[in-house]
């Protein structure tokens, strides 16, 4: 059976229908549903197998880029994040649905390997944040990344990098020192910023486009369930003809990436 993602809509977001195409050229059933509504129907999170959190500006980004969201996820829905959480389900956070997910406290998550509890004050302390690009301008333009993690259950299959859009203003990934360590020795940075030519460890702008730190474009959790990225793979899915060949694998790799969250259930 195809598994089903749930797709939660927040005043703001704007990839929700971005985000189902892309999973459902990756097999999956989806269902996109407005946050008041979830209140309704809580069984969603039992019922459905993949949660998305998509891309937009949620709340115009009050407060600050996805605190409002995060907020009221863990306000509304406390105990469903936990259980789908510590179930072991993929979750996926996409622009604005990754600083939900760091701003909530849901990531980074360092622990070992055994995912922990979500703390209900997660959001007054979180050990990372993606806050004003480096540059101080909005990027809306194309990246590539390379996947880097084999933990994360969405990219360790990937082969190929990814070219896909960003659309950010608020983008950048810092944390203090010990735990950009500790995300690196737990395997934890799941894609990078990265240039064609790869003559160096780490890169600069335009390549990366928000000065984040060690050219962090996206984090899992402690088991590899949960990712985050500020880059928009769902908007790179569709093969054109009259793209080159090495264009149309960069296109694969996009959908790729959706296609392993869908494929870790079966």
């Amino acid at each position: 059976m195809k598994p089903t993602a749930l797709i939660v809509h927040a005043p703001g977001t704007n990839r929700d229908y971005d985000a189902q195409r892309a999973l459902e050229l990756a097999g999956a059933h989806t269902k996109i549903i407005h946050i008041q509504a979830l209140k309704e129907e809580r069984n969603l999170f039992s019922q459905c197998q993949i949660l998305v959190l998509p891309g937009g500006f949620s709340y115009a980004d009050a407060l600050s880029a996805g605190k409002f969201f995060a907020y009221n996820l863990l306000k509304y829905f406390f105990d469903e994040l936990n259980d789908f959480v510590l179930a072991g389900k993929p979750v996926i956070g996409i622009c604005n649905g990754f600083q939900v997910l760091v701003k909530a406290g849901i990531l980074p998550d360092i622990s070992n390997g055994e995912v922990q509890r979500i703390s209900p004050d997660g959001y007054k302390a979180p050990k990372t944040t993606l806050t004003a690009n480096q540059h101080k301008h909005f990027e809306c333009r194309t990246v590539r990344l390379t996947p880097r993690s084999t933990k994360c259950i969405w990219t360790r299959p990937l082969k190929e990098d990814i070219i896909c859009p960003v659309a950010h203003g608020e983008g950048r990934f810092i944390a203090e020192e010990n735990t950009l360590k500790a995300l690196q020795d737990a395997d934890q940075i799941a894609l990078v910023y990265t240039s064609a030519e790869k003559k160096s460890s780490t890169i600069q702008y335009p390549e990366n486009p928000n000065g984040s730190y060690l050219d962090i474009a996206g984090i899992c959790n402690s088991t590899g369930t949960v990712l985050g990225l500020m880059p928009h793979p769902e908007n790179n899915i569709i093969p054109r003809k009259h793209r080159s060949s090495e264009e149309q694998r960069k296109t694969q790799a996009a959908l790729a990436l959706w296609k392993a969250g869908v494929d870790y259930l079966k």
